[in-house]
């Protein structure tokens, strides 16, 4: 059945997709009727999959949808820009607090439980199976149809939630790079001491321009439009991952006695630290190299663009990405807790800042604004997905109010489509950005706030929902040995969510007894 529930028919040709039969059932119920459902299929002609008006200009697929151009090539830079984030230069710090061996073996463990899971919810893009003939445009739409409206409820609070958390967090971090930039040149210049105060600067302006930018860019309107930005997005990320890992191994390199601080079980109690500050930041350690993987949030929203048939391709890309940022997260996480150890002050939260790496000051300069491009790309990725499910409430729930969907401007770019700015989407995108701003600005430690979001929302979408859809669709049957083992792997993961949001809760109450609003300062 479709989303109108009309019969489908599978097509027996490869590469064509299953069409609907609109005209089923038209003279069943008289000639009332009729003009009932033809008045329905006049307005559904005039309105694409989502509730957007249709353009002529645009071409569009057999179930409305404007048409999808992706391939494994678009689809793995979105899941490379959705997972390689700034948080890779901190891993190096996770690292310290567990030691050569946990470090590495949680990473590539993580690593596998990211792709496992990844493959079962590519697979629940199709319902009521992988070759069904209903597709779920978004996450929502597949715990919808898996499992029922009290878990679509609950899988769409957490998740929107977590994307205006992100999108927060993301500003403030945008912000900190440019003015990480600023403080070097300034120290550059003075030749001050960089733990001094001489070169300290407000985050604030640079929030500001930060949402500036965001404002253009939250214009775009779907998915299908910005593969060109998680293209430009992911080579800045392998960019500052690049440039932290060769200033590592060169740092690593430059060891007189041939080896680091480093140790097998990490940073050192006593010495180092103390067993209550080691315990707490391991809780930390086990969120961040967790949710450096998350991007199951938005992943079948990815799917929803690459052309039909669409699983092999996506399942090739999950693969291919998670691959590639294992790698990073590894070499990256390993030859920075090398290069500085544990010995005071150890390896530090971030290697391009807050006591990493100062120079080559040109070099940790091209990595910051490496980082800022690449949030600036990654940001309108994560909300695209929020944007476009109020905008598809509002146009399916108000199908007579045209004067929302009415266009300001359109113009067509060659090789990247039609790009068209509505009224409605002008206005609302523009106050969510606005929002954003203004938060970030106002609560300057956000970013802890955005650690405990991720720690709420890890296991829920990272591996619930995947798992129970998973279990329904394959008929895994209670107390079997495939479910015990699923089950384990929930646990496991459930118990990570806990410690790390416990973590996160330890830094926030910290942050908050300084805290000051609109007083984000570096130095």
């Amino acid at each position: 059945m479709d989303k109108t529930g009309a019969p489908m028919q599978k097509m027996e040709v490869e590469g064509k997709q299953p069409q609907p039969d609109y005209g089923a059932g038209l003279n069943k119920r008289g000639d009332s009727a009729h003009q009932d459902v033809e008045s329905h299929l006049v307005r559904k002609s005039l309105v694409d999959a989502k509730g957007y008006v249709r353009d002529e200009r645009e071409q569009y697929d057999d179930d409305g949808h404007v048409q999808r151009t992706g391939t494994f090539w678009t689809a793995a830079s979105h899941i490379i820009t959705a997972v390689i984030g700034s948080g890779v230069l901190s891993l190096a710090w996770a690292v310290m607090y567990l030691g050569w061996v946990a470090g590495p073996l949680l990473l590539i463990a993580f690593a596998i439980i990211t792709w496992y899971y990844s493959v079962m919810l590519v697979d629940a893009y199709r319902y009521p199976n992988v070759d069904g003939p209903t597709r779920n445009y978004t996450y929502i739409e597949a715990v919808r149809r898996y499992l029922g409206k009290p878990y679509e409820v609950c899988c769409g609070l957490v998740q929107y939630i977590n994307m205006f958390g992100t999108g927060i967090g993301y500003t403030v971090t945008g912000a900190i790079s440019i003015v990480a930039i600023q403080r070097g040149n300034c120290l550059r210049a003075t030749g001050a001491d960089p733990s001094g105060t001489e070169c300290t600067y407000t985050n604030n302006y640079m929030i500001i321009f930060f949402g500036g930018l965001q404002l253009i860019l939250s214009q775009i309107q779907d998915f299908d439009r910005l593969w060109w930005l998680s293209v430009l997005a992911a080579v800045m990320s392998f960019t500052y991952s690049f440039i932290g890992l060769g200033l590592s191994i060169a740092k690593t390199a430059e060891w007189k006695d041939g080896h680091s601080t480093g140790t097998v079980d990490g940073i050192q109690v006593p010495g180092d630290t103390t067993w209550s500050d080691k315990g707490w930041n391991i809780t930390v350690a086990l969120g961040s190299i967790a949710f450096a993987y998350s991007y199951s949030y938005i992943l079948l929203e990815m799917t929803d663009t690459v052309k039909y048939p669409e699983n092999k391709p996506m399942r090739k890309a999950v693969g291919v990405s998670v691959a590639v940022t294992t790698f990073f997260y590894i070499a990256v996480g390993v030859f920075g807790y090398a290069a500085f150890g544990n010995n005071n002050p150890g390896t530090p939260g971030n290697l391009l800042a807050g006591g990493g790496f100062i120079n080559p000051y040109w070099l940790i300069d091209l990595a910051n604004a490496a980082i800022f491009i690449h949030l600036l790309g990654e940001l309108p990725v994560w909300t695209q997905p929020l944007f476009s499910f109020v905008e598809q409430r509002i146009f399916m729930n108000f199908p007579n109010a045209m004067w929302m969907q009415k266009d300001l401007a359109s113009f067509y770019v060659p090789g990247l489509g039609l790009f068209r700015i509505n009224v409605f989407r002008l206005l609302w995108r523009s106050l969510y950005v606005a929002l954003t701003t203004l938060l970030a600005a106002l609560l300057p430690f956000f970013n802890d706030i955005v650690g405990l979001l991720g720690a709420v929302g890890f296991w829920p979408l990272t591996i619930f929902f995947p798992t129970q859809i998973y279990m329904v669709q394959n008929g895994i049957q209670r107390w079997s040995f495939h479910w015990a083992y699923l089950q384990a792997i929930s646990m496991f993961c459930l118990v990570v969510s806990i410690a790390a949001a416990v973590g996160s809760v330890k830094g926030i109450i910290t942050d908050a007894a300084n805290y000051a609003p609109f007083q984000s300062v570096q130095g």
